[in-house]
């Protein structure tokens, strides 16, 4: 790990922007000075971190002299706008967008599946899309002993992966569909209370897959480093605030039983296994909300592969934590000390 480390945090004021400060606090991550950084908007308005009073900067091309580790979370657009003058100015970025994912220059990184991708960085780390993480953290276990050749995905996803507005715009059209109320939605495009909709990104006229979906697939085979993985994954969006669920059924090349599964999930770091058929009790959203782990559950021989490659699972994850702040900030543990001056 850096030895005390100038530590920028870029789009400070979002959902996961905030989620970087508990998350910096909760593993003692050792930080020299912090910077936050954000839209003109909310310069000069001010945070609190361990026992300092931090006033909140307008993020410009400048902002990164002395910074060590500049962790942004305020969309690809910005990314791709900032991030170079923070390399420029000797910062190591650690970037939860979409901006750098898929250049084959940029470490796409799960510090659990492939951390040693993160020494080869050139200035740029990028942490992958939430869902891929949710669903490779159980899967990569697997994927070690008996390669995984073929899986399907099915995501629940929560409001936090539209960012704090959504999560407001949630809250709020529930209270007004409670109390009989008209709500006109302006953050997602669907009416949000009780309802399930398709992700809230672009349709691919000619494949018919939302971007959440396309990226998920590319993502997995970078990360997992086998092309030939076939994937289908459908990605909706579910009244949940905060954590995302998948419902997934993956095929093996050799048979593969729910006890050897079961075996290497127990054992995997990051992972938590909640599966008690006897109470029907398994992962659920409001439970992994606030937790690092992945939860993993109903796990089950998949009865349409008479075969015995294939198994079904359920997960549930925090998508502001190891679906997002905390994948950075553990990849942030693992940077070498020589990059600090």
């Amino acid at each position: 790990m850096l030895r005390d480390p100038v530590v920028a945090i870029a789009g400070v004021t979002g959902a996961v922007g905030r989620e970087f400060i508990a998350t910096l606090n909760k593993r003692g991550f050792p930080v020299k000075k912090l910077k936050a950084l954000a839209s003109s908007r909310s310069a000069g308005q001010t945070l609190g971190f361990r026992g300092e009073t931090i006033t909140i900067e307008e993020l410009r091309e400048d902002s990164f002299g002395g910074v060590d580790i500049a962790l942004f979370s305020a969309g690809s657009s910005v990314s791709r706008k900032f991030s170079p003058s923070a390399v420029k100015a000797g910062a190591v970025v650690i970037d939860n967008s979409s901006a750098f994912r898929m250049d084959p220059n940029v470490p796409l990184a799960v510090p659990e599946i492939n951390g040693r991708r993160i020494a080869e960085h050139k200035g740029i780390i990028a942490v992958p899309n939430c869902s891929a993480i949710t669903a490779l953290m159980p899967l990569w276990p697997i994927h070690q002993k008996n390669r995984i050749k073929r899986m399907i995905i099915s995501t629940y996803q929560a409001a936090s992966g539209a960012g704090a507005a959504a999560m407001e715009e949630l809250v709020a059209s529930t209270r007004a569909n409670l109390a009989g109320e008209s709500f006109t939605p302006t953050v997602l495009p669907h009416p949000y209370a009780f309802n399930v909709f398709n992700h809230d990104t672009r349709i691919d006229p000619e494949t018919g897959y939302n971007e959440e979906e396309t990226k998920v697939i590319k993502e997995t085979h970078k990360i997992f480093e086998d092309d030939r993985i076939a994937i289908g994954i459908t990605c909706v969006r579910v009244p949940v605030l905060r954590a995302h669920s998948q419902a997934i059924t993956f095929e093996c090349e050799k048979p593969i039983s729910e006890s050897e599964v079961r075996r290497l999930l127990t054992n995997a770091p990051g992972v938590k296994v909640v599966d008690d058929r006897v109470r029907n009790y398994f992962p659920m959203p409001i439970e992994a909300s606030g937790q690092d782990d992945v939860l993993v559950g109903r796990i089950r021989r998949d009865l349409s592969d008479p075969s015995g490659h294939s198994i079904s699972l359920f997960v549930s994850a925090d998508q502001l934590l190891k679906g997002a702040a905390l994948n950075a900030i553990q990849i942030a543990e693992l940077l070498p000390e020589r990059v600090a001056a």
